[in-house]
């Protein structure tokens, strides 16, 4: 299954792996940073920037008791009001976000957590959209994206596999089929000993949708793994630097350290190609060192061909070693030097 994701890109097999970068709260407060990050992102071979269309407010509740503060993590000892604060795009950037992505040439991306940023995004006009995987199971959300009729790329962290059913099933009531849908594993960092990925390969076939990675280890080695396993979108959280602080910076990627993924991946499409079996192109200037029958002493015209006048060698210039029993004990039809290779129009 292939689906239109934007206007210069298709998600499916035979079509390259999509690769996003996530800004999320990588920005650290400044507009111009958030530009700076989509140029960056351009440049090390990024297909799509991403950010997050949500307020403290649209997102919880500023409250402090127990269940409200975050106990151990990577952001132990926040208070989710407070934290949400400091990780979220103001919407008012976002147009102009949007914009930059347009100039820039790289698709622009956004996870909506609420029904007033869908209907936000629409305004500004965002061509496909992103669920979170903690908000898989907001059934009533996910139905009113799935209503806009647009692409859907959903991870699918911490999900039962009737969960991910659930949601599918949502969008899809809605007459909306373009849905991708991403593994994921919610840990920032995720350990890649912990991520299941050959989960990649059972949500394919479970789900017949395109599935990829939404990938919060550290490096490129697991979305690399993923690739290979079929994964056709790559996410990633990017940042300038992770000496800029914010909230996701400890598990992003620098741009040097994207670009590096985003190679590692493209010699991983290449290395996978298709099913192919025989001479590949590369191997022609080999194929003649593989064995063959050669003469290996002296043949007079008439004399027996015998184990003891010819040998399975290299190289590959006589006839396949297959035939090594068929010519025992046949005759030579002519005089035959020893290092020729056996062909059939010299024997009788």
């Amino acid at each position: 299954m292939a689906i239109k994701l934007s206007n210069n890109r298709i998600i499916g097999e035979g079509y390259p792996v999509y690769v996003i970068a996530e800004m999320s709260a990588n920005h650290a407060g400044s507009i111009e940073r958030a530009k700076e990050i989509i140029h960056e992102a351009k440049k090390a071979g990024a297909d799509c920037i991403k950010i997050q269309t949500y307020t403290p407010d649209t997102i919880t509740i500023d409250c402090d008791n127990e269940y409200f503060n975050i106990g151990d993590g990577t952001w132990e000892g926040e208070n989710l009001y407070s934290l949400y604060g400091k990780a979220y795009t103001p919407w008012e950037w976002q147009k102009e976000l949007k914009e930059e992505a347009d100039r820039v040439g790289i698709d622009f991306l956004s996870t909506p957590f609420d029904n007033t940023a869908v209907d936000f995004l629409e305004d500004i006009g965002l061509e496909f959209y992103k669920i979170a995987s903690f908000e898989l199971i907001d059934i009533p959300l996910i139905s009113y994206i799935a209503s806009k009729k647009k692409p859907i790329i959903m991870s699918c962290g911490m999900a039962t596999k009737e969960e991910i059913h659930e949601a599918v099933d949502a969008i899809r009531k809605e007459g909306n089929e373009n849905i991708i849908l991403l593994k994921c594993s919610s840990a920032y960092p995720a350990d890649p000993k912990d991520m299941h990925l050959s989960t990649i390969l059972d949500m394919k076939e479970e789900f017949k949708v395109p599935v990829g990675l939404s990938d919060h280890s550290m490096g490129s080695f697991s979305a690399t793994c993923a690739v290979a396993l079929g994964a056709k979108v790559i996410e990633k959280h990017f940042c300038l630097g992770r000496e800029i602080e914010n909230p996701d910076a400890s598990f992003s990627m620098t741009p040097d350290e994207f670009k590096k993924m985003v190679d590692d991946i493209r010699m991983t499409e290449e290395a996978m190609g298709e099913a192919f079996y025989g001479v590949s192109k590369i191997e022609e200037t080999n194929y003649k060192f593989r064995r063959s029958i050669f003469v290996v002493k002296d043949i007079k015209a008439g004399e027996k061909i015998t184990k003891e006048n010819i040998r399975v060698i290299r190289p590959g210039h006589g006839l396949k070693p297959k035939y090594y029993e068929e010519v025992l004990e046949r005759f030579a039809a002519t005089d035959i030097k020893r290092g020729t290779p056996l062909s059939w129009d010299l024997i009788k």
